[in-house]
């Protein structure tokens, strides 16, 4: 009996801990994750035709993600929907269903306004040199994730092998993911460089 009740309690607690943890503002870095679109638009269930029918488009902003060391904080707090303002200042870079789900998953938790929340993903996006060559890439390209790796690393100094991940899914959507400090400068990340695509190779559709 007394295992059973020690048992509760730890489970109890390990659940509160949890659920401190996740207080807007507590959080140690950030991760710019970057889409490749045409992985996107071909492989997921319901591709955001705001995103997907217009084409043309390579690496776009998936989110901008506060993190732990280990894990990371999500739906931190209530928030209503965002105002129009906001989604129409951010549109060149997220679709308005993209930047709802964002603010509400993952930017309530860095404890600033939306539209600071939005201003800082522009910052890291446009602070971030996407390389030469895959603007445009035309023509479907067999890779690798370390190839891409060291293109983003060539195109941006500062980042190191230890600070970004080219991450993939059996269906083949393709991400990159860069570690970045809350002043938005580059900086190592164990576990999210842990998780990295282990395929020898990938392939990026090319850019209708």
């Amino acid at each position: 009996m007394r295992a059973v009740v020690a048992l509760a309690a730890g489970l109890v607690a390990t659940a509160t801990a949890a659920l401190a943890q996740d207080r807007p503002g507590d959080f140690d870095f950030y991760v710019l994750s970057l889409s490749w679109s045409p992985s996107y638009c071909e492989t997921a269930e319901r591709p955001d035709p705001t995103q997907c029918d217009v084409g043309g488009k390579g690496f776009v902003v998936h989110g901008l993600w506060p993190q732990y060391e280990r894990g990371y904080p999500e739906y931190c707090a209530d928030t209503p929907r965002l105002p129009r303002s906001i989604l129409a200042s951010i549109a060149d870079l997220m679709s308005p269903g993209l930047a709802e789900y964002q603010w509400k998953k993952h930017g309530v938790c860095v404890g600033i306004r939306p539209e600071r929340y939005f201003d800082l993903v522009r910052r890291a996006y446009q602070a971030m040199d996407i390389p030469d060559e895959y603007e445009p890439l035309r023509d479907d390209v067999q890779t690798s994730p370390a190839e891409v790796e060291q293109d983003f690393i060539a195109a941006n100094p500062g980042l190191s092998e230890r600070g970004i991940a080219v991450t993939c899914n059996r269906a083949g959507a393709v991400e990159v993911r860069i570690c970045l400090t809350k002043r938005l400068d580059f900086r190592r990340c164990t576990e999210v460089d842990a998780g990295a695509c282990r395929a020898r190779t990938i392939t990026l559709p090319g850019m209708e």
